[in-house]
């Protein structure tokens, strides 16, 4: 194997690009990342490690906007995220000089998963060592959408997706509940899926809303630690009603 995962270039005999295998160990070595569509909202939740005591937390953000209507969290390497924000913050604003429209998610995804697949592709370079979900909705239709990109060049959409760390373990929490919902309840099933894998409850976790009317807001720590409370009463709710005795007839 040693000879094949030198060069980005070079497949191996069994038909792998180790380079780009090893990116995406990096994306799943990041921190988790989920994204929630609803009817009228999409939610996007990242989980934070706590900053150190003399550092200001606000300087650093894993969910970023890319237009007026358009945001994106990653998993993965941060430094190679700054370069392809500003990449895909670039193409938004030149969409808009030249074509007088603001660029559609999928116009962007497609960039931006075009990006990531030329680093596959080209000697001297290596991939971007991180997989990004876009969320946003489309100027024209009005409706939301969630894209995930990942560093093979890769997009899909979906309903609801995770990335990053433990996202096997996010995902299948997802695949279980998730259903079409719309405001409030959309942002506590992400902020669920989040908990199923972050510790500490609410000082862990960064949630941004997109709706269409209002782009993206950051909820602050206290909003998302009386989602978690929330949360947290009704599974101790669900558990008691389990082991309260049957009603006689």
């Amino acid at each position: 194997m040693a000879r094949y995962d030198r060069a980005i270039t070079v497949f191996s005999p069994d038909g792998h690009l180790f380079q780009v295998e090893y990116a995406l160990e990096a994306v799943r070595k990041g921190n988790a990342a989920v994204g929630v569509r609803g009817t009228d909202i999409v939610v996007l939740g990242v989980e934070k490690k706590s900053a150190a005591k003399l550092q200001d937390s606000r300087s650093v953000r894993k969910i970023v906007n890319l237009d007026d209507h358009i945001a994106l969290a990653c998993a993965g390497l941060k430094a190679d995220a700054r370069v392809l924000i500003n990449r895909a913050r670039i193409e938004c604003q030149s969409h808009r000089l030249t074509v007088e429209d603001p660029v559609t998610v999928e116009y962007i995804t497609r960039y931006i998963a075009g990006l990531q697949q030329k680093y596959t592709q080209s000697g001297g370079v290596r991939p971007f060592g991180l997989s990004t979900l876009i969320v946003g909705f489309d100027p024209y239709s009005g409706v939301p959408s969630l894209y995930q990109t990942d560093p093979s060049g890769t997009f899909s959409a979906w309903k609801a997706n995770a990335t990053g760390r433990n996202s096997n373990s996010i995902r299948e929490f997802l695949e279980k509940n998730y259903k079409e919902t719309s405001g409030q309840e959309t942002i506590k099933l992400a902020i669920r899926a989040l908990l199923e894998v972050v510790e500490s409850g609410g000082k862990n976790i960064e949630v941004a809303v997109m709706t269409k009317e209002h782009g993206l807001r950051q909820l602050d720590e206290a909003e998302i630690d009386a989602i978690a409370a929330e949360i947290e009463a009704e599974k101790e709710a669900a558990e008691a009603a389990k082991k309260a005795p049957p009603k006689e007839t």
